[in-house]
């Protein structure tokens, strides 16, 4: 029997990655194109339509090897219809029918979750999860995204909302704002974002030289890159601003474990590229605050497909719903 594949598509707002997926979890062909924005977004599924006819075009592969397509979304999706609502970084108002644009302009059957959920199915199928059945994914990028997998499947709730773990409230009072329209989010500190705001005040605010002042002062800027590269130079801001970051991630991730009891834990996202400097940080906090069985049965890891995650687990959603 011939192998078939599956299109994975991770929908950015700057970029779109696409990749031809086996059953088997394996991507045979990865590639990506611009997102575009204009026209309130209204090329965006056209475009991903014509790049996948293209690449089977120059691979020289018949458009039925396709069993469908699945794709990761940046918004809350209703899995049921198909729907995506207030996908703003895309130009896209109140809702779009989304699977339903994309069977229409791909010929192929859809199946549509948001990005932080397939990157968790990703990083369940294939990556850091290991096969663990219930599991937490919490990617820290430009913003915080989260997934929640229990027994298998992702916890939808009941508007698709399941899992923004990055608008936790993490400073009840007097907090940063945040682009969801309230202040003190985890995203506001946890996300790259955050980190570079926490470092840039603290920076202003202290009288001491070392290595992230005087790339401030040459740079005029500060990038979470240079946050974590002073800290392992043993820069005092750096690590302070690691140290609180750390401190707000294990106490949400705590109180998320306490709640659900996860097999596992699953850290990606850029953010997550500073490795053990901050997940043994984070660690520490987790286990002051999480229940003493919960500390017990949980583990915490760094996440292992890196961009990959979002188109293994958009496949993920065909092969878990279509393919018997």
């Amino acid at each position: 029997m011939t192998e078939k594949w599956i299109v994975g598509v991770d929908l950015g707002g700057t970029t779109t990655k696409l990749a031809f997926i086996n059953l088997y979890g394996e991507i045979v062909h990865k590639w990506e194109i611009p997102t575009d924005l204009s026209n309130e977004g209204k090329n965006i599924i056209i475009n991903i339509a014509k790049a996948i006819d293209h690449q089977l075009g120059e691979m020289d592969v018949d458009k039925s090897k396709l069993v469908g397509v699945g794709m990761g979304a940046p918004g809350p999706v209703d899995t049921k219809s198909g729907v995506i609502y207030n996908a703003v970084n895309l130009g896209w108002k109140n809702q779009v029918p989304l699977r339903d644009l994309l069977e229409v302009e791909t010929s192929l059957k859809a199946v549509i979750d948001n990005d932080a959920n397939c990157a968790a199915l990703g990083e369940m199928w294939k990556g850091a999860g290991n096969g663990a059945k219930d599991l937490v994914c919490v990617t820290l990028g430009t913003g915080v995204g989260g997934g929640v997998i229990a027994n298998g499947q992702i916890v939808q709730g009941i508007s698709g909302a399941a899992g923004e773990i990055g608008h936790i409230t993490s400073i009840p009072v007097g907090g940063a704002p945040c682009n969801c329209g309230k202040t003190g989010c985890l995203e506001t500190i946890a996300s790259a974002t955050g980190i570079v705001r926490l470092a840039t005040k603290k920076v202003q605010d202290s009288s001491d030289s070392g290595e992230l002042k005087n790339i401030y002062q040459t740079e005029g800027s500060i990038s979470a890159k240079y946050v974590f590269d002073s800290a392992r130079n043993g820069d005092q801001i750096a690590l302070d601003v690691i140290e609180e970051v750390a401190f707000h991630l294990g106490l949400a991730l705590a109180n998320i474990a306490n709640t659900l009891n996860p097999e596992k834990i699953v850290i990606g996202g850029g953010v997550s590229k500073a490795g053990d400097l901050l997940l043994n940080s984070i660690k520490n906090y987790f286990d002051q605050y999480s229940f003493p069985r919960v500390k017990e049965s949980t583990t915490m890891a760094i996440a292992t497909l890196g961009n990959d995650a979002g188109v293994i687990g958009a496949a993920w959603l065909i092969k878990n719903t279509m393919v018997k």
